[in-house]
């Protein structure tokens, strides 16, 4: 068993809630505009494994660091990992024919800065947009997302909300 934290669209910002709400994590997942290399390193300082794609808004530093697009099997799930990735029904360029070829269980992008869970039940893949955790764009929310995989599940699912000067929900 292992538990996710999933995180996109941070823009360089850090918010030290991201570290209480992952510490019980052993993997973080950043789908991209990541910002700055300090807010990758600080997450990648959380837990034993990291892992990131690049954003549209990432430089070249970000970009050396990254790839765009990642392809993995973690806790028997299979996951693609990249920024710009769209949703059931209104996938980006090219992802639709990336699922199809790749077949994961898990298809995790950002970009949108709005947070989406929403199986494909066509393609056999959930897949997750955590939103925005950053403060740069015109979410109201900033967002962030926990998951559980088991022996090939996904289970236990949580969003969590990090309020304006405040606890998170």
């Amino acid at each position: 068993m292992k538990k996710i934290g999933i995180i996109s669209d941070t823009h360089s910002y850090w918010d030290d809630r991201y570290a209480l709400h992952f510490a019980d994590c052993d993997e973080i997942w950043h789908a991209g505009d990541i910002g700055n290399e300090e807010v990758a390193l600080r997450l990648e300082g959380l837990v034993p494994v990291f892992r990131a794609v690049y954003g549209n808004a990432d430089g070249a530093v970000l970009r050396r660091m990254f790839k765009e697009m990642e392809i993995f099997e973690t806790e028997g799930v299979k996951v693609v990992l990249t920024h710009i990735g769209g949703y059931p029904g209104r996938y980006a360029p090219g992802i639709r024919n990336r699922l199809q070829l790749s077949q994961p269980k898990l298809f995790v992008c950002g970009h949108s800065h709005i947070l989406k869970v929403i199986p494909d039940r066509q393609l056999g893949v959930l897949t997750i947009n955590p939103g925005a955790a950053g403060r740069q764009g015109w979410q109201k929310v900033r967002t962030l997302i926990k998951l559980t995989l088991d022996a090939g599940e996904i289970t236990g699912c949580q969003v969590i909300e990090l309020a304006e000067g405040g606890e998170a929900q």
